[in-house]
């Protein structure tokens, strides 16, 4: 039996050397050899003008389902969390939004303030849920954002998932002044990202990257990562300026306070083949002081996983997810 695929024809190249292709309408219809590829639950998007921009979020399941809220990473997008979705056993309404600057939201002309992102954030849960706490589920920079949010606003969050989104290495306040010179530095030259000849070059970059990614999904991520340029160029979606150093240290301290005010179930889920740690350079005691501050917590470290565990694992993290709302 063929394996039918379909999604946004906004999203879907004309051809693919993974199988047919066929357009109708505004879908395309791909036709895949059987086994090449798991089913992919179908998403919507939707825009709205949140804080002066226009914001994508990306929605999967019935919209009368219970919902939880997907938070992406940095240079990530909304669409990561496909293959996790596909994995989850239950009916959900997945609300993934595109962070200001990244994928299909427009970017901002003033920068990039990683306090708007919790104030994103607020807008978000107050137009798909102002009435009572959510569950939230962040991977990497997503992860900071939901957990300061829980810790900035308790009653607001009935559980939290951080995947790998404990924030950054630490940095002593005497770095402040060479920060604060490197930014400037930056600023006098745009940055820009690199182009490709093809789709396929950058699903090639992306399984450089972490080889547990399949030809498949990573052809997938490609489409939704990248966009095609008058010229024919591939290049990332995302506003390159995110790539400019923030002149801000990361302040472990500040991360910790919000922390301890969360009143929510935690699990902390983390990549056994992840090389966050050793970014992190935190000693074993500056670890525990931040998995502590979490006071309702489980931890989870799931085997054969890098940082993008969502990609490496999807079906066993949705039912490590699916458990922990069920339980918590």
């Amino acid at each position: 039996m063929d394996i039918w695929l379909v999604q946004d024809a906004a999203r879907c190249p004309n051809h693919s050397k993974l199988g047919l292709t066929f357009r109708v309408s505004r879908f395309t219809i791909r036709r895949f050899p059987p086994a090449s590829i798991a089913f992919m639950k179908a998403s919507r998007s939707e825009f709205h003008t949140i804080r002066g921009l226009r914001h994508h979020v990306r929605i999967w399941g019935d919209p009368a389902a219970p919902r939880l809220f997907l938070l992406h990473g940095w240079m990530d997008v909304s669409a990561s969390f496909q293959f996790l979705v596909d994995g989850f056993a239950r009916e959900w309404c997945a609300i993934a939004p595109d962070w200001r600057g990244f994928g299909l939201t427009e970017w901002s002309r003033e920068g990039y303030w990683f306090p708007d992102y919790y104030a994103d954030l607020e807008a978000f849960l107050d137009r798909y849920q102002p009435d009572e706490p959510v569950r939230l589920v962040g991977h990497s920079m997503g992860g900071v954002i939901g957990s300061i949010y829980a810790g900035i606003r308790p009653d607001r969050v009935s559980r939290l998932v951080s995947l790998e989104g404990l924030g950054l290495a630490r940095h002593p306040p005497d770095q402040a002044p060479l920060r604060y010179m490197h930014w400037l530095s930056q600023l006098k030259d745009a940055p820009g990202f690199k182009p490709y000849r093809s789709f396929d070059e950058v699903a090639a970059r992306l399984r450089r990257k972490n080889p547990r990614l399949s030809e498949e999904r990573a052809a997938f991520l490609a489409r939704h990562w990248a966009k095609r340029l008058d010229d024919g160029n591939v290049v990332l979606a995302s506003d390159p300026r995110h790539k400019l150093v923030n002149p801000y240290l990361f302040r472990v301290e500040e991360a910790i306070a919000c922390w301890r005010r969360i009143s929510a179930p935690v699990l902390l889920v983390s990549g056994k083949q992840s090389e966050i740690p050793s970014r992190m350079k935190d000693t074993p005691e500056e670890l525990a002081e931040r998995k502590g501050a979490f006071r309702t917590r489980r931890e989870i470290e799931l085997d054969d996983a890098g940082h993008m565990m969502h990609h490496d694992q999807p079906q066993r993290l949705a039912r490590i997810i699916e458990d922990f709302f069920d339980t918590a």
